[in-house]
């Protein structure tokens, strides 16, 4: 029966052990996660609502203050799920410390009726007695055997005893961080909500003044789509002349080219693969910065009738920020954009990084950049303050979501 128990504490401790390694995992993901999210409400409080230079329209406090509830909501939820992880963690060792206390209680217990029995019998003549009683050399051979077999279990006996007392001890010590983590969290999360319930009030705010002229501003949304749009067809416009000009002059195999494929020489090709290989650990083209809109259709968190569309990712920035290479390639363009300032076309076999909204240009086409280089100043808007770039990604012609190639976007 005692030797069941122990198998199967030992098979509890090992699924506790692998649930506790899991979770711990687990933890610090999520608390990286948070930190991430901490860092970038910094972000956005100082480039979205330290840096205007005069009063925003109500259209654009509204898109800010978007930003700021949606990173404070994903805040909230991480926290959450932190705090229900250290809940199932508490749970886990207030279980394993009264499995524990229950298994000490039974070693000291054996361990003690083998101290008593052996008091009574710790004599050397008693010893000698118990061996010369024996009716043989086998007899006797096999008792000796037996005195420190047991001799030896009651030495095992002990220091199981002690292993399990210092990890009874270790697992208060955790019990005790791990509900003064847990504490702090709630109270992190309750500051968050109380920020969040104001930002909201705020929020329902400026939703009723949209509201009143919900017209014009639908029209001035609309009319920021149709620019945006105007200058991504200047944008693939330029990236189908690249290609059929690159195809025309290459020596490369064209029989896998068309209108809208590059025809790739085996030196592009290993640099698309690389490119390729590095899907998802790609640097930002900023050195710090925050992501304003993301790619793809949106539909207005105001008004619902209102649905936009971005072909990259805008990111804001510092003033005086300057744009960097995301990989290695080639220069391929460099485009005045028609009310609009410039954008640098990088060239990676047949992936296209563009870098638009750009200024004091660093680079010419035809030069060869590395990762990280430096492209040019980002425009900073004189009258918001803000500093965006906007970055898109193309294979050939087909756009690509910047956030599937940008580590942690």
């Amino acid at each position: 029966m005692r030797s069941y128990r122990t198998y199967l504490l030992a098979f509890v401790m090992s699924c506790f052990i692998g649930s506790v390694f899991a979770q711990g995992n687990k933890q610090k993901e999520l608390e990286e996660k948070r930190k991430l999210i901490l860092n970038e409400i910094k972000q956005i409080n100082t480039l979205l609502f330290e840096t205007q230079k005069e009063e925003k329209s109500i259209l654009t406090q509204v898109e800010d203050l978007n930003t700021r509830v949606s990173a404070r909501e994903n805040l909230i939820r991480i926290t959450n799920q932190q705090a229900n992880l250290l809940t199932r963690e508490i749970n886990d060792n207030l279980f394993k410390i009264d499995q524990l206390r229950d298994e000490l209680k039974v070693l000291k217990e054996d361990y003690a009726r083998m101290i008593n029995k052996s008091y009574k019998s710790k004599s050397l003549q008693n010893r000698i007695m118990f061996l010369l009683s024996s009716e043989n050399f086998l007899q006797a051979y096999k008792r000796m055997q037996y005195m420190k077999q047991y001799s030896k279990h009651r030495k095992k006996q002990g220091e199981s005893i002690k292993e399990k007392t210092e990890l009874l001890q270790q697992l208060n010590t955790d019990l005790i961080a791990q509900k003064k983590a847990k504490n702090s969290l709630i109270e992190d999360n309750k500051k968050a909500k109380e920020n969040l319930l104001r930002e909201k009030k705020t929020q329902e705010s400026l939703m009723a003044s949209l509201k009143q002229d919900e017209g014009k501003f639908t029209k001035q949304i609309r009319a920021k789509q149709r620019e945006a749009d105007r200058i991504d067809k200047q944008i693939e416009a330029l990236i189908k002349a690249a290609i059929a000009e690159s195809n025309k002059s290459s020596t490369a195999t064209k029989s896998n080219a068309s209108a809208n494929t590059f025809a790739l020489t085996e030196e592009a090709k290993a640099l698309a693969a690389d490119f390729t290989s590095n899907k998802g650990k790609l640097p930002w083209p900023v050195m710090n910065g925050v992501v304003i809109k993301r790619y793809g259709k949106q539909r207005h968190p105001q008004l619902p009738n209102v649905t936009t569309f971005n072909s990259g990712v805008e990111i804001a920035t510092n003033a005086n920020t300057t744009a960097r290479a995301i990989f290695a390639g080639e220069v391929m363009e460099i485009q005045q954009l028609k009310g609009a300032n410039k954008a640098i076309y990088i060239q990676h076999g047949n992936y296209i990084t563009v870098y638009n909204n750009l200024t004091n240009i660093l680079v010419k086409k035809g030069d060869k950049v590395t990762t990280k280089q430096e492209l040019g100043s980002i425009f900073t808007h004189p009258t918001s303050g803000k500093t965006i770039l906007k970055f898109l990604i193309y294979k050939n012609t087909n756009r690509m979501n910047p956030a599937d190639w940008i580590y942690r976007m």
